[in-house]
Formats: structure tokens, C-alpha cells, sequence
């Protein structure tokens, strides 16, 4: 049995193109062979330039990845054999207060607080903003993409192999190219326990307010595989969440280090 809400998102009271393709959003985590032309990455760059950014500051960077061994390294540190191999372009996205600071260091302006919690979440704004409109535009072209947070299993290492300067941080990765692969779109939480007016949604029961959607959960992943786990939502966050190697790695010891999120 496929479902009709498993493989087509629901509609919405107004639609356009864009929204259309913002449902119809997918993970992808095979490519073709096929390369994604200097073009088309100088395009999605332009587009994260041109994305909305906190006081002005424009406090991101991307790295463009190409070299081989630098590649190997990050899909080691992820975990995931599909940040390998040479399909798809992999970029990381930068949480970047170096630059700032060596603008001001320049004409001899101190930046203590640079290396406050505050400047690194309005950078790490920053770094979430663009990537996003990064994905839309890459999906816009027929591109997939897939969001790498598995980089945050070993940060330092990420640090390291990217040869960051101190006052950045590796926020995310991504990796865009051509599908290999139509997954079914992935069950979200319905708007009743996400969207309050005013205040916080008020939920007596989240195990009754989200049966439902526990019973699509379970049957997208039956439909996907029968072999991997049919666990529904809740389940899997009572079995599983922050026991993720990207939720135990030491990312306040590398800020730190870098000089971020000191006080």
C-alpha cells in the first residue's frame, strides 16, 4: 500500500512554483556520475552571497571541496560513504568571525567580543540562512542535496582538514549533484504541534496528538525498506535522540579552541 500523503506532500491553500518544489523537498544520498558544471556551484555561490544576513556582518564562508584526500577525510569524519568518491560537489558552510576581526585587527581595533555566544549564533544564522537558500536554488535546477550535520562527529578534525583560522567553525556540509534516487518524501510533524498563536502550542498528550503521524512514520519506513528499522516518531526519540556521535562530539572544547562562544 502506498498512500497518497506518502508520496505526494500535502497541498496547501496557496501554491506557486517555488512553494510547489519547497513541498516536494527530498534528501538525496545517491548521484549520478553526472558533474555539476562550474556554472551552475558559481550560481549557488552567488545565491548564498545574496542571502539575507544578521546586522550586515555577513559572518560565512564556503569551502568548495575538490581535493580528493581532503574529501576522504571529511567522509570518514561523517561517517557516510556518499560524501566519498567524486559524485556530487561537497561544500561546507562556515561560521566565519575571522574575517571581521582581521578587517578591524587591520586598523587596530581589539575583538574581545567576537568571542562571545552571542556573534556566533548571529554567524551561525548566517551559515543556516544560506544553506537553505542554497538547496532551494540547487533543487531548482534539478539538482539533490543532502545536509551533512554528521561533520559535527569530530569538528577538530573538520578544523583541521579545512585549515580554519581561528574565530570560524564548520557549521554544516552539503552535498549537490544529480539523483540517483526518488526517495518517498518523508513524513513532517503536523502543524498542530509546531505552529502556536502567540504563545507556545499547547499539547496535553504528544503520544495522542501524534498517533497519527507515528502511524505514517512507521509505514514510510516499511515502504522504504522493509530490512531497516519501522520505528515510529516518537520512538525514535525516545530511543535515540542525543545519543547521535554528532550530539556527544566535544563542539564547545573546539569553539573554544577557535576562540568562540566564550562567554
Amino acid at each position: 500500500m502506498t498512500p497518497q500523503s506518502l508520496t505526494i506532500p500535502e497541498t496547501t491553500p496557496v501554491s506557486t512554483p517555488t512553494i510547489d518544489l519547497q513541498l516536494r523537498h527530498r534528501t538525496i544520498r545517491s548521484f549520478t556520475d553526472q558533474k555539476v558544471s562550474d556554472d551552475v556551484m558559481q550560481t549557488l555561490f552567488e545565491v548564498a552571497r545574496h542571502t539575507a544576513t544578521c546586522a550586515y556582518l555577513q559572518q560565512l564562508t564556503i569551502i568548495h571541496v575538490k581535493d580528493p584526500d581532503i574529501r576522504q577525510t571529511l567522509c570518514e569524519v561523517s561517517g557516510q560513504p556518499y560524501v566519498g568518491g567524486d559524485r556530487g560537489e561537497l561544500i561546507v558552510f562556515v561560521a566565519d568571525l575571522h574575517r571581521n576581526a582581521q578587517i578591524r585587527a587591520e586598523v587596530g581595533i581589539a575583538s574581545q567580543s567576537f568571542g562571545r555566544i552571542n556573534m556566533f549564533l548571529s554567524a551561525a544564522e548566517d551559515v543556516l540562512l544560506a544553506a537553505q537558500n542554497v538547496v532551494v536554488a540547487a533543487e531548482s535546477l534539478g539538482l539533490g542535496t543532502v545536509y551533512l550535520g554528521s561533520i559535527g562527529n569530530d569538528p577538530q578534525r573538520v578544523v583541521d582538514a579545512l585549515k580554519l583560522p581561528s574565530l570560524t567553525y564548520p557549521v554544516l556540509g552539503l552535498v549537490v549533484g544529480y539523483p540517483n534516487q526518488e526517495p518517498q518524501f518523508k513524513p513532517r510533524l503536523p502543524l498542530a504541534v509546531t505552529v502556536g498563536v502567540d504563545t507556545y502550542p499547547q499539547v496535553d498528550s504528544y503520544t495522542e496528538a501524534l498517533a497519527s503521524y507515528d502511524e505514517q512514520v512507521t509505514e514510510y519506513y516499511d515502504l522504504r525498506n522493509a530490512n531497516q528499522r519501522v520505528d515510529s516518531f516518537t520512538a525514535q526519540v525516545r530511543a535515540r535522540a542525543g545519543d547521535l556521535p554528532a550530539e556527544n562530539s566535544p563542539v564547545l572544547e573546539v569553539l573554544h579552541r577557535q576562540g568562540l562562544a566564550l562567554s
